[in-house]
């Protein structure tokens, strides 16, 4: 595998990571619900979601979801339910703005939360099944590690997009809550957000 090769993928990864998207639209909404710290907790967890992916892709587990209807509709039923969850679990506790750090979530629920909605999400499985294998050199031979090193490449610079992402969003948070009156609407927004990914995902077809 070339530099050339490496830089190349890492250019075409930076620019499907910083299109629109569901990723995008969830870190910014942490960020903006919830301040710049959960939000990058979150976006942690769903960057941590991509190594698992990476390993399915490399090892051909992620080929299951191309031949086999099932497994796929499973895993995308598994994830449109948990973030149709999240939507109803906005509305019932009404915590999606921090009003205090009492209220804020551990660190460990928003990592496992963005963990999640990524793993479960069968489209990123495919994603990068048919991704990866395009930046593979096969004639350089360890085809398995040139993808492990291809999925950490794309972690990383999606860790930092990510990141960056979830801080501007969470000024934009700290602008709301200085202002009550746009706040208390904000958990409609972001039920609104968890349920349109979740049919969405429920939409979704291999």
């Amino acid at each position: 595998m070339t530099l050339y090769t490496l830089l190349a993928f890492l250019g075409a990864s930076i620019a499907l990571t910083v299109a629109p998207g569901p990723d995008n639209i969830f870190v910014m909404t942490q960020g903006i619900a919830r301040g710049r710290k959960p939000a990058i907790v979150t976006a942690l967890g769903m960057c941590s979601g991509v190594s698992v992916h990476t390993v399915a892709a490399a090892f051909g587990i992620s080929a299951v979801f191309y031949s086999s209807a099932v497994a796929f509709t499973v895993v995308k039923s598994a994830g449109a339910a948990y973030l149709l969850y999240l939507a109803f679990k906005t509305l019932k506790e009404r915590s999606a703005i921090r009003l205090s750090a009492a209220e804020a979530l551990p660190a460990a629920a928003l990592f496992r939360r963005g963990f999640i909605m990524n793993v479960l999400n069968p489209k990123v499985a495919m994603f990068f099944l048919a991704f990866l294998p395009q930046f593979v050199a096969p004639a350089a031979g360890h085809v398995p590690l040139q993808m492990l090193l291809l999925g950490v490449i794309f972690m990383v610079q999606a860790v930092v997009i990510f990141c960056l992402i979830g801080y501007f969003a969470g000024s934009i948070g700290s602008f709301i809550l200085a202002r009550p009156r746009i706040a208390r609407y904000f958990d409609w927004l972001t039920a609104g957000v968890f349920a349109a990914l979740g049919v969405r995902l429920a939409l979704a077809e291999r």
